[in-house]
């Protein structure tokens, strides 16, 4: 248990240092623009902001709405303002150290709803799947609907790289030497360990995909599979109109459509992913993004995802700090019964 909680720990570390540096990066680039960007944010409507909390708000309240669609197949069930509060602390709890949202918001409810921990631990996992299938159907449509846009990010960013790398190594037999060695010891040891990586997959691995695939199927045992589905995608529609809305905040950016917004969503969920609530990442990625690919004003490309990110940050904090409070003074008369 303390080897986990001291890895948790440097995780914790190296992610916010990383965010921490690309807040930095994001500074120096932008210092020249530094006044234009106090005028951004100071010219902002807020109002469009408050909106953007206000939806995003909704989204978590979706979401505990939608885990009693899980847990009532297995016979359990929560409580609606405590799910929205175990949701909202666990959030909370992601800024802190990444993935502990999920334990202390099955924690929660084992000690509040009695879902023991293990089954509410399940159905988030379920979640997660259900999250991914959503989060490949926006790539996918985001690749259809910004083909082009998406093309010159991986020219610009992947391919020209890599092309320019490859010359060089071609242009040295040394390098050349060394790559045709590298490729050879990685068949040579997949050659090997083919069959380790075979009992990999019927081992741990192949448990993992087959629970995987068992969490899947756990959506066709619900009374109301439908309901579950629509919830789902309007969890994901919050997500993208809590930060389409944010648009309108600025003149610089009020032109964008929805088709943009697509691209930044996808694009910024990586950045949430990458750093403790997306800190500095999802800046520094929607903000690239607005000014090469769509070709936005440099401040408006700097102040559009720190209001977007400030405000769900704030929202998460607040909420999250009210459902500490919240939560024994609902159960108050539950725990006495008991």
């Amino acid at each position: 248990m303390a080897s986990k909680n001291i890895k948790s720990i440097i995780q914790f570390v190296v992610l916010l240092g990383i965010g921490i540096l690309l807040i930095w990066l994001s500074l120096k680039q932008v210092a020249p623009e530094k006044d234009k960007i106090i005028e951004a944010f100071r010219n902002a409507d807020y109002t469009w902001i408050a909106l953007s909390m206000l939806i995003s708000f909704m989204s978590h309240f979706l979401r505990a709405l939608r885990w009693n669609y899980l847990l009532e197949p297995l016979g359990y069930k929560t409580n609606l303002l405590n799910a929205t509060c175990h949701v909202l602390i666990g959030y909370f709890a992601n800024y802190g150290i990444p993935r502990m949202g999920e334990v202390s918001r099955c924690t929660l409810a084992a000690k509040y709803d009695k879902v023991p921990f293990e089954v509410g631990f399940g159905t988030v996992i379920t979640e997660r799947i259900i999250d991914f299938i959503l989060f490949l159907i926006i790539f996918v449509l985001t690749l259809l609907l910004q083909f082009n846009e998406l093309i010159g990010l991986a020219n610009t960013y992947i391919f020209d790289k890599l092309s320019a790398k490859f010359s060089g190594i071609a242009a040295s037999p040394v390098k050349l030497g060394i790559l045709i060695g590298v490729v050879a010891l990685l068949a040579a040891a997949f050659f090997l360990l083919r069959k380790k990586f075979s009992s990999l997959l019927k081992g741990k691995l192949g448990n993992m995909i087959k629970g995987m695939g068992e969490g899947i199927g756990s959506v066709r045992k619900m009374k109301r599979p439908l309901g579950f589905v629509v919830l789902s995608l309007l969890i994901w529609a919050c997500y993208f109109y809590s930060l389409y809305v944010c648009f309108f905040a600025l003149s610089g950016t009020s032109h964008l459509g929805q088709k943009e917004c697509l691209t930044l969503l996808l694009f910024g969920t990586f950045g949430v992913i990458f750093s403790p609530g997306g800190l500095g990442a999802y800046p520094a990625i929607v903000g690239g993004i607005l000014l090469i690919t769509f070709h936005v004003d440099t401040a408006s490309s700097f102040a559009l995802p720190w209001l977007s990110w400030t405000g769900q940050f704030a929202l998460i904090v607040v909420l999250g700090l009210i459902s500490f409070i919240v939560l024994p003074l609902n159960n108050r008369k539950s725990h006495a019964v008991s």
